[in-house]
């Protein structure tokens, strides 16, 4: 355990005060940026907004006090909008915390395990076609809000969403659309012309610019929409109660599926959000204490009513840009938003609906990396399938499903391109060994289970005839069990009738193998070498004199 240490730690020993004061005002930066998001990711996914602001407080504090990294912004986010809807509408909210909880444990333990590194090899195509995919689906989950629908939640299943929807399409409440497309248009204008143009004015966050003019305006017009305080009956201006979470057998058993979800896909999206800060800090986070951190937040956040969270890459690009560089500015952000909550929760009450649906259709638009399918023409067969089956599978059927399948692809799609890449030559015989039963091949590459078919037709080649077998293997740089299995078979046939195998320049890797598998006794010492000149030198030696044309001199 002495090797897991937080990132707090490491930065204490140079902390300054003007560094603190740069984390400070990052810190409240990050918090008035937070506040709006928070509410809209919490209600989106189908709980109270407190839920998400208390999400926002605990989860962030203790991920930036634990965490590996110096910058990282912990919270709700809207990767899981998705997983969190689903799992509330087929469970209930209860089960929702407990699910939440689990994924914890399961994330403290691959920290403890220190998987975080195996978290990088998810390729580029599966992130970028589930994001996307996400994205998409943030985006539909708000056209209700968006359009003022008077209907109960939506399905979670696609089709019967997009029916629902179509459905009471005429049902538009014309109060809401005027209501959130203004605050759509404002937030659009307001990040591309006045964000950081005005005084003062022009440093706040479009999301809580756009979330102050929605309310103002609610307040004094009192618009014919819903808002936090009609729907949810305001924020509680108080402490939340602590409370563990009922569990039973037949509960844990059922949540085991959704846990996993939502710990794979915080791992992923926690560690990715470290690693594009990094290139911003030019620091490098420590993937097991990031998970260890994230796995401790999940665990704590739902005792006080809240549910999963991970690293926000927006938010924490926000406080890179804001000047924070320790986990100090992460814990004055949660601590900001407490203050929040305490001081000024009646307030929210006048939130409009409308206004969050419109910030969260940015998000989701911002969240996607659309020019992706533009660039989709340069690059490979695989490249497409792999990201637009990814996409696809989690638009229309399930987010798990969708990593699921992008992996198989991507490993057969690896498998088939490395079993391409390895090549079996004949090599050329010397002049001493022509018309005799000795034959000999260049191998290069991987000698694994996609590529031994190659290999194994030297089997049938060779099945009548040949005395001496060399294979030239310093171009193969890894040898697995199937592979192993194929030299050993050959090993067999040519031994059968008097033969031999000779292996020639093996490399660290299948050399070991060979060794401690006893397959280099049952080959011979004599007849691993260095080299393919040597190999020749023993095949002379091997075969008859009168059949080698004299002595082995002549090779």
């Amino acid at each position: 355990m002495s090797a897991f240490r937080p990132k707090l730690l490491d930065c204490l020993p140079d902390y300054d005060r003007a560094q603190f004061g740069r984390d400070v005002s990052a810190g409240l930066t990050v918090g008035v940026l937070a506040l709006p998001l928070a509410m809209a990711f919490a209600i989106a996914s189908g709980v109270d907004p407190a839920a998400g602001i208390w999400t926002a407080i605990v989860a962030g504090f203790i991920i930036a006090a634990l965490g590996g990294s110096r910058v990282q912004i912990g919270g709700p986010t809207g990767a899981f909008i998705v997983i969190v809807y689903g799992i509330v509408a087929q469970y209930g909210l209860a089960n929702l915390l407990i699910a939440t909880m689990l994924a914890g444990l399961i994330l403290i333990g691959m920290g403890l395990a220190r998987l975080g590194a195996l978290i990088r090899f998810i390729p580029v195509t599966v992130v970028i076609g589930f994001t996307n995919g996400i994205a998409v689906l943030i985006f539909i989950s708000q056209i209700k809000e968006f359009l003022g629908l008077d209907m109960e939640a939506l399905p979670a299943e696609f089709f019967a969403k997009m029916k629902v929807l179509a459905a009471n399409l005429p049902n538009t409440d014309l109060p809401t659309l005027a209501l959130a497309s203004v605050s759509l248009v404002l937030l659009v204008l307001w990040n591309k012309k006045v964000a950081g143009k005005l005084p003062l004015l022009g440093k706040l966050p479009g999301p809580l610019a756009v979330l102050i003019a929605g309310t103002v305006a609610q307040s004094l017009l009192e618009f014919p929409v819903e808002t936090i305080g009609s729907r949810f009956g305001g924020i509680p201006q108080s402490l939340p109660a602590f409370a563990f979470p009922e569990l039973t057998l037949s509960t844990l058993r059922n949540l085991i599926s959704p846990a996993i979800t939502i710990a794979l896909l915080g791992a992923i999206e926690s560690l990715l959000s470290a690693r594009v800060a990094d290139s911003q800090i030019d620091d490098r986070h420590d993937p097991n204490q990031e998970l260890l951190a994230q796995g401790v937040a999940n665990v704590v956040a739902p005792l006080v009513g809240g549910f999963a969270a991970t690293g926000a890459i927006a938010r924490t690009s926000t406080n890179v840009r804001a000047g924070g560089r320790t986990p100090v500015a992460g814990m004055v952000h949660a601590l900001t938003l407490l203050a929040v909550v305490l001081v000024a929760a009646p307030l929210a009450s006048d939130v409009p609906l409308a206004t969050l649906s419109a910030i969260l259709m940015v998000v989701a638009w911002n969240m996607g990396e659309w020019h992706e399918f533009k660039e989709l023409p340069r690059y490979s067969m695989n490249y497409r399938a792999i990201l637009l089956s990814t996409f696809f599978i989690t638009v229309v059927f399930d987010l798990t499903l969708a990593v699921e399948i992008g992996m198989v692809l991507a490993s057969l799609f690896f498998i088939y391109r490395m079993s391409e890449l390895t090549k079996v030559a004949p090599l050329s015989l010397p002049d001493w060994a022509a018309g005799q039963p000795v034959a000999a091949y260049s191998l290069y590459g991987s000698l694994f289970f996609g590529a031994v078919g190659k290999l194994q037709t030297l089997l049938d080649q060779h099945a009548q005839g040949t005395q001496v077998l060399i294979l030239d293997l310093h171009q193969v740089i890894n040898l697995d069990t199937t592979g192993l299995d194929t030299l050993e078979a050959l090993q067999r046939m040519l031994a059968k009738r008097g033969g031999c195998l000779i292996l020639a320049g093996l490399n660290a890797q299948p050399g070991s193998l060979v060794s401690r598998s006893g397959f280099a006794d049952d080959v011979g010492t004599d007849n691993l070498v260095d080299s393919l000149a040597e190999a020749w030198q023993r095949a002379a030696i091997l075969l008859p004199r009168d059949e080698a044309g004299g002595s082995p001199s002549h090779a």
